[in-house]
């Protein structure tokens, strides 16, 4: 579980309602469903209007990566990379099988494989390649839904208010709905501004960090097998290996 996640969405509502406490006001005031079905609603209904509907549907899953995402012993990883390395020197790369049948990482298995098949370093290393590339132009696609929601989530928030004026103005002759119209008016502009300032885009850009590490992690299994596959040395697979994940 990511707390840091849970606790700066804990942190920024819990200032803004004691803000809003402080000031006087009442958290019920800011709690009207016709707002919030106006902003969530048009803001989902406008993403899916320029998204397919198999990346919408996977960017809501990578959601469950901003509070609890992928996590990869990387010490455990260069250790198995230079184990795999001393043994192929030895043994041969034959040897592997059983390690790559122990791997439970796809793209790790799928590497081994072709290590032990014999693949040439360079073709190798390509394919591993091709396989990244694919890999984050999938998850940027997906994940772009949430950069989507935060630029149209303030301007469907206008959209909100303005309804909600144009009731106002249609009962100014009963002082009774008033308030209500008002009401909606304005707290639909702050919902469609927290959303996307609080929600969404921290989201979006959450997800690019994780995705950007998961990258980070393939090209550095992608690197160990091409020296593998190259006949480097072990020692110095392993430094170029902790190289990616050294951080000044």
């Amino acid at each position: 579980m990511d707390w840091s996640s849970i606790g700066g969405i804990l942190l920024a509502l819990g200032c803004i309602l004691l803000g809003l406490l402080l000031e006087g006001g009442h958290p019920g005031s800011i709690l009207q469903p016709t707002a919030f079905l106006i902003v969530f609603a048009g803001t989902v209904g406008a993403v899916l209007l320029q998204t397919r509907l198999d990346n919408f549907v996977h960017g809501v899953k990578l959601l469950s990566w901003v509070f609890s995402p992928p996590v990869h012993n990387h010490r455990k990883l260069i250790d198995n990379i230079t184990v795999w390395s001393g043994i192929s020197r030895r043994e041969g790369l034959l040897h592997l099988e059983e390690h790559m049948n122990d791997s439970s990482d796809p793209f790790v298995k799928k590497g081994l494989r072709l290590l032990i098949d014999g693949i040439t370093p360079a073709k190798l290393l390509e394919i591993l390649e091709v396989d990244t590339t694919a890999y984050e132009t999938r998850q940027r696609q997906a994940l772009k839904i949430w950069e989507a929601a935060g630029g149209y989530s303030p301007t469907i928030g206008i959209l909100g208010a303005v309804l909600g004026l144009i009731h106002v103005m249609e009962n100014l002759s009963d002082p009774a709905k008033l308030g209500g119209g008002i009401a909606v008016a304005f707290v639909a502009t702050i919902y469609g501004v927290g959303l996307a300032n609080l929600f969404f885009l921290p989201v979006a850009n959450k997800l690019k960090e994780l995705l950007a590490m998961e990258v980070n992690r393939r090209d550095m299994v992608a690197d160990s097998l091409f020296g593998i596959a190259s006949g480097d040395n072990p020692r110095v697979i392993q430094e170029r290996a902790e190289s990616y994940f050294t951080t000044a």
